[in-house]
């Protein structure tokens, strides 16, 4: 299985149920597609919602670190969050950013599927 290497940021947002988990997924995607997606070395966000209606997880792919720097310094940052504040006042319920520090990473291993390891 091949690693899907490359840099991430995962955005975590805590929420209060479902329809706010949709609308808040509709409005992230919405500000991928009209704020990110064309910058170089950009592959995808995904998004993942819990199934008690509480979480959403936005994690945005990049090619490499560079690429998120490049996009960083160059994309129109005010413009950007001043979109991202305006979904979320737009929300019909609450949510709330749930990261600490800087939510950047790297994937330094990942186990895929095979056969079973015994102990020897």
């Amino acid at each position: 299985m091949r690693t899907d290497t490359g840099f991430y940021s995962i955005i975590d947002y805590t929420v209060d149920g479902p329809d706010t988990q949709r609308e808040l997924v509709a409005a992230f995607a919405n500000i991928q597609e009209r704020w990110v997606r064309f910058y170089p070395g950009y592959r995808s966000a995904r998004f993942h919602v819990s199934t008690d209606g509480t979480r959403v997880y936005n994690i945005v792919h990049w090619a490499s670190e560079a690429d998120y720097r490049n996009f960083e310094v160059t994309s129109d940052t005010e413009g950007r969050m001043a979109a991202i504040d305006k979904a979320l006042q737009g929300l019909s319920g609450k949510a709330e950013p749930r990261m600490s520090g800087d939510p950047r990473y790297v994937v330094v291993r990942e186990v895929g599927p095979g056969p079973r390891q015994t102990d020897a």
